[in-house]
């Protein structure tokens, strides 16, 4: 299994940048996909969440309305759009996978199984 993240950079305040997670060795409809960010310093924390068809989402209280997550099945790949970029935004960006059918909340990184090496994002002010 592979979680490839990609589009990370260096972004202004008030920009946007969009983020990809490429997966290949796992079955996309068997798994809910994530995406969480740690900053230097801080605790990893969840950014948003997408259920296995796309028909449930969840954000955390900082990103929303700012920051969209979308898959695309056939291409395996989810993908994270983020507008209105802040400074606090800047972290490493981590996308995850859990399986359909655990139990929990999208919000807890311990349900995720599988995890990518993470992008970078530096959002200047």
């Amino acid at each position: 299994v592979q979680l490839q993240a990609s589009g990370g950079g260096l972004a202004q305040a008030g920009g946007y940048l969009r983020l990809s997670c490429a997966a290949s060795g796992i079955t996309p409809i068997s798994y809910h996909m994530g995406w969480f960010r740690q900053a230097p310093g801080k605790e990893r924390e969840f950014v948003a969440a997408i259920s296995w068809n796309g028909g449930s989402t969840d954000y955390g209280d900082s990103v929303k309305g700012r920051f969209t997550i979308s898959r695309d099945n056939a291409k395996n790949t989810v993908y994270l759009q983020m507008n209105s970029l802040k400074p606090e935004d800047t972290a490493v960006y981590y996308c995850a996978a859990r399986m359909r059918f655990n139990g929990g909340t999208f919000v807890d990184p311990s349900q995720y199984r599988y995890w990518g090496q993470g992008t970078e994002v530096t959002v200047s002010s």
